[in-house]
C-alpha cells in the first residue's frame, strides 16, 4: 500500500512515510520523523503536525491522528487514537490502545500506558500520566494557533532545502 500524501502537505527532507498512511491537507512531517504504517492504517488529521525524530507506528491497532494536532519533537506513537486539538509534548509516549479526547496537552516526557483513556480538555503529565487540570479557553485557543504556525513553519522550511 502506498501513502496518500495531500498536494497541501509538506514532508521534509529524511522523514519516512511507509505503507497505508494518509497525510491530510495542510499537515507536514519533520525532519527524520518515521511514519510506519506496514502492518495497520495511520491517519493524520488536517492542519497537523509530527515533529522532528517522532516514530508513529500501527502494529495491532490503527493510529488516527485528529486535525490541528501538534506532536512534538521525539514523541513516540503507537497503535493509538489522539483526537482533534492536542499537542504531545516533546519525548511522549502513548502506547497501544490508548485514547487522548479532544483539547488535551500531553507533557514533555510523559507516558500514556496502553488502553488508557485521556477525558476531553485534560492538561496531563508524569510517568504514568495523571490529569492535573482542565484546560482554560485561552489554552485550547492556544493549541490551534500552535498547529496554524507549524503548518507555516513547514512551508518555510520546505523552502530552504539545501
Amino acid at each position: 500500500m502506498q501513502p496518500k500524501i495531500h498536494k497541501t502537505a509538506v514532508i521534509l527532507d529524511g522523514a519516512k512515510i511507509i505503507g497505508d498512511v494518509n497525510v491530510s491537507r495542510n499537515s507536514s512531517v519533520f525532519y527524520n520523523a518515521v511514519v510506519r504504517a506496514d502492518r495497520r492504517k495511520i491517519t493524520i488529521g488536517k492542519f497537523s503536525n509530527v515533529q522532528d525524530n517522532c516514530i508513529i507506528h500501527a502494529e495491532h491497532n490503527n493510529v488516527i491522528i485528529g486535525d490541528y494536532v501538534s506532536i512534538g519533537h521525539g514523541a513516540i506513537i503507537h497503535g493509538c487514537k489522539i483526537s482533534d486539538n492536542c499537542i504531545i509534548g516533546m519525548g511522549a509516549i502513548i502506547m497501544e490502545d490508548a485514547e487522548i479526547k479532544e483539547n488535551c496537552i500531553i507533557g514533555a516526557g510523559a507516558i500514556i500506558t496502553e488502553g488508557k483513556i485521556i477525558p476531553e480538555n485534560s492538561l496531563v503529565y508524569g510517568i504514568p500520566v495523571k490529569v492535573v487540570r482542565n484546560l482554560t479557553k485561552d489554552e485550547t485557543d492556544y493549541i490551534k494557533q500552535n498547529a496554524l504556525t507549524y503548518t507555516e513553519l513547514a512551508k518555510k522550511n520546505n523552502k530552504f532545502r539545501f
